[in-house]
């Protein structure tokens, strides 16, 4: 690494330090140095940066483990004051939604008739540029990905479709 590179790198992890609280140093033994914002250990210790006048409460590597009769958290309300879309105007708007997914279905399925004519099951035939047996085979496996992928776009979009309300 250059040493601007550096420098710029720690330059933005100070700017990060300022906007996010606290910033670890972890250098574990026989490892390299590592700037963080989480705790990771006894080999990290906090730095002091200066400007950074409130300090963010330290981040744990991993959740904490849940007690045995924990009862699971049922997911929150949406709040009263998140926007909210009559009937009518979602209609539509599912209805704009299939309307631009049965079009894409339309051509993906024309493109794969097209894919599959050209392939003509396995033996398309050879251009004039392909005198070298290795580039009609490169052709080929080409096609043969081709026909793979646009196969799966059309059951995506299917599954897409049926997902609409």
């Amino acid at each position: 690494m250059t040493m601007s590179f550096k420098l710029s790198a720690l330059l933005a992890l100070f700017v990060a330090a300022a906007a996010q609280g606290q910033i670890y140093k972890c250098q574990p033994p026989g490892g390299s140095v590592e700037f963080t914002d989480i705790n990771r250990g006894s080999y990290c210790k906090l730095m002091d940066l200066p400007g950074v006048t409130v300090p963010a409460p330290p981040r744990r590597a991993s959740p904490a483990p849940s007690p045995r009769n924990a009862q699971p958290t049922m997911p929150t309300a949406t709040p009263g004051e998140f926007p909210r879309v009559d009937s009518t105007e979602q209609r539509a708007r599912d209805a704009d939604r299939r309307g631009i997914l049965e079009d894409e279905l339309k051509n993906e399925t024309l493109k794969l008739a097209d894919l599959r004519r050209e392939f003509n099951g396995g033996e398309p035939e050879r251009r004039g540029d392909e005198r070298n047996y290795a580039k009609y085979q490169e052709r080929v496996a080409s096609m043969r990905d081709s026909i793979s992928r646009s196969e799966k776009n059309v059951d995506a979009l299917k599954r897409e479709i049926a997902n609409i309300r």
